[in-house]
């Protein structure tokens, strides 16, 4: 009973310590008052002048594309390497290739970022591109630390496969990208999901790569914050934070609830298979054969 309280102490604490700092900038992204520190009453002005802060609007939308192409060619890397990994045993430099693919996930973003840069000015000066830094410099940047992260999560579930299953549909005659579209792609899917999504999250949070791989006209959101927080924290940001958040926890819910139906409908399919299965053994009569008839006579 102690350990139990004990327990159940400690979770409290723990989902205080990660979600009331949330609430408060929830709370205050109402506060009408332009001192963040100062409560000034209940308002929904913030979230009306976020319609013409077009800086801030124009930061949150970049941000969003990035992270959307970022996470569709994380996912498309991700998969491939994770499937050489697993899948080709044995080929000359392996291990150096199963390094490089995971050493995104152990690199200080600092050093990964200054890399980069001086990857993209090298370019520049010899073959001409890119002529200058943007979106697309830092959709390549995101990319690089992603895919390392899909890769991982989806080698994972790449293991746990039944190879059974794809070697009976090649005896059956399909060709090995059959195979992999329509056999292996619907099995590895909810990991290939949630590589998707925390490609997207990272993207969505990164500063540090995004600060040296960007150029004029290309602020993301977490530049943006990180520029006007220096000069102290506006009620704007408490709503555009906020405003993420929502969005962040409809999807989250949106993709538990879909998921949680898939599974109940699987369910209830495989218990009704198992019934109609054990309903068919009841009423086929048995019949003996001749051989244990004579014998048993």
């Amino acid at each position: 009973m102690k350990r139990f309280s004990f327990s159940k102490l400690m979770l409290v604490l723990g989902l205080l310590f990660i979600y009331l700092p949330m609430l408060i900038l929830v709370i205050y992204s109402f506060n009408a008052s332009k001192l963040v520190t100062v409560w000034g009453g209940w308002s929904v002005k913030w979230y009306v002048g976020l319609l013409d802060n077009t800086q801030l609007m124009g930061s949150v939308m970049r941000s969003l594309e990035i992270a959307c192409y970022t996470a569709v060619a994380a996912v498309a890397l991700g998969t491939l390497a994770a499937f050489v990994l697993t899948r080709v045993t044995r080929f000359k430099g392996r291990t150096l290739f199963g390094g490089l693919v995971t050493a995104p996930l152990v690199m200080p973003e600092v050093i990964t970022g200054l890399s980069l840069l001086l990857l993209f000015v090298a370019m520049a000066q010899m073959i001409g591109w890119p002529q200058e830094r943007g979106i697309v410099t830092i959709w390549i940047a995101h990319t690089t630390f992603c895919a390392a992260y899909v890769a991982v999560v989806v080698s994972a579930r790449l293991r746990e496969l039944d190879l059974s299953i794809e070697e009976a549909a090649m005896d059956l005659g399909a060709k090995p990208w059959k195979v992999f579209f329509l056999i292996t792609i619907p099995m590895i899917a909810p990991s290939l999901a949630a590589g998707g999504m925390m490609s997207f999250a990272l993207s969505l949070d990164d500063l540090v790569l995004a600060s040296f791989v960007s150029g004029p006209g290309s602020t993301t959101l977490p530049m943006e914050v990180f520029s006007a927080v220096r000069l102290g924290v506006k009620p704007d940001i408490n709503a555009i934070a906020s405003l993420i958040l929502l969005s962040v926890s409809l999807v989250t819910f949106l993709v538990w609830y879909f998921s949680r139906q898939a599974e109940e409908r699987r369910r209830r399919a495989i218990q009704q298979a198992i019934e109609e299965g054990a309903a068919a053994n009841v009423s086929q009569p048995q019949v003996r054969r001749p051989a244990q008839a004579t014998a048993q006579a």
